[in-house]
């Protein structure tokens, strides 16, 4: 009883079957086809009849494994694998159906393969999560045929549970081109440093292109070559990311909202921060104040970040600037360099909170993350069709122009400025950290 419960019928199964009751009926009309459909009928059963023998008798069945990873990316392409292994003497088509997490939304793919006898393959596919949390993957479930008339249902995973975290594919990919100088293939600018702000290294011989400033004339007369002071950037030097989750960041572009654009520019940031000898920080808030990690450049400091990002959320609240300023102003003592994730959509909700950044970029350096709204961007360059697209064009326009007022406001009130795109803003922070690293504001 249980194996028939294995048991499904195909489209073939049912073509066929109705391809011999069709016989059957001509075999009315034409006394000479009656012997002929019953050979045939007879054909087909016996051709049931075997299917079901080499699919059910015997120990043959296939197994499926999940090779999945113990976490997923948020927003990145994931490589996932499964391995298929079928114990058949002999050929095999698999179906392979697997119930994806309900944040997918994933209703029509599935996996079809021709395996040899006790053949081992593998297939692989990428997944792009946009949502950070559990995924709940169901059953892994395969639907094995051999001449296509019946096929057999073996349930080979049970439900497996993956965490998404922010973006660690793009932090270790980051990491991987900053080990070996590479970071200029994604667009990562060098800086050329700028004024003295650095700590004396050694004394080396002058090469071509070299600061006269540095010039060790003491050293020189020493040695009767010239001689240059090598100077090194500062160090340890505490470095924020102070990230909203009010209402303003739930805006989605290209599946992910702003926040999932900013966690992953913060995760990526505070990795690039540590890589520098820097310390990397963390705080978010809304309302009230939800996290708070102390700049610190110790081993598991990127652990806590990471751990810290996974868990939050955004919130209709709207942000409260002046607890964020009051709590700021209370726990962090050293000067600072601050990368504040939010989204002022208007003039005026710049013009409310702008008092509170102020008084906090007397004591540290806040950089302001302006977000372009491309989809207003692109709607504005459409070319119209109907009269309606001409008002909508009008109104696109003037939101990109306050938000050039917007940027234009925080750099008269001395704040640095990023305006990006969502998807540029991990290599937009990392260049503007470094810039402000080379030019010694810190």
């Amino acid at each position: 009883m249980k194996k028939f419960r294995q048991l499904f019928l195909t489209n073939q199964f049912f073509y066929s079957l109705l391809g011999v009751a069709t016989l059957f009926t001509i075999s009315f009309f034409i006394k000479g086809l009656f012997v002929v459909a019953w050979i045939v009928f007879w054909l087909w059963l016996a051709v049931l009849i075997f299917d079901f023998i080499v699919l059910f008798a015997g120990k043959g069945r296939v197994e499926i494994t999940r090779v999945y990873p113990e976490k997923l990316s948020n927003g990145d392409e994931n490589p996932m694998k499964l391995t298929v292994n079928s114990f058949y003497p002999f050929a095999t088509t698999v179906d392979i159906l697997e119930e994806f997490p309900v944040q997918l939304q994933i209703r029509d793919k599935e996996f079809k393969t021709r395996l040899a006898a006790n053949q081992i393959t593998e297939l692989s596919y990428f997944m792009r999560p946009t949502q950070r949390g559990i995924y709940q993957f169901g059953r892994c479930i395969a639907l094995v045929a051999r001449f296509g008339f019946i096929k057999r249902r073996f349930i080979t995973n049970q439900a497996q549970e993956i965490p998404c975290y922010p973006s660690y594919i793009q932090l270790r990919k980051y990491q991987l081109l900053a080990t070996s100088n590479r970071l200029n293939e994604l667009g990562i600018k060098r800086i050329r440093r700028i004024g003295s702000a650095m700590e004396f290294d050694h004394v080396r011989e002058y090469v071509q292109g070299d600061d006269y400033r540095h010039m060790n004339w003491k050293a020189s007369g020493k040695v009767k070559k010239l001689m240059v002071n090598q100077y090194e950037e500062e160090k340890s030097q505490p470095i924020y990311s102070f990230i909203d989750l009010g209402r303003a960041m739930r805006m989605p572009f290209n599946g992910l909202t702003l926040l999932d654009y900013a966690i992953n520019a913060a995760l990526v940031l505070s990795n690039a921060t540590i890589l520098k000898q820097d310390r990397a920080g963390l705080l978010t808030f809304s309302k009230d104040i939800h996290a708070f990690i102390a700049a610190e450049k110790r081993n598991n400091q990127m652990h806590k970040v990471s751990e810290a990002l996974y868990q939050v959320s955004t919130n209709f609240e709207e942000s409260e600037f002046g607890k964020l300023y009051t709590y700021a102003n209370a726990h962090i003592n050293k000067r600072s360099l601050i990368f504040l994730y939010t989204n002022f959509e208007t003039l005026d909700s710049l013009r409310r909170q702008i008092n509170y950044l102020s008084m906090l970029n007397r004591s540290h350096i806040i950089v302001v993350v302006v977000f372009k709204n491309v989809e207003i961007e692109d709607l504005a360059k459409s070319k119209p069709k109907k009269s309606i697209d001409i008002y909508n064009q009008i109104i696109a326009e003037k939101f990109i122009y306050e938000k050039q007022l917007i940027v234009q406001e925080l750099i008269r009130n001395g704040f640095q400025t990023i305006y990006t795109a969502p998807e540029n803003l991990t290599i937009n922070s990392i260049n503007k950290y470094l810039e402000i690293k080379a030019r010694g504001l810190i």
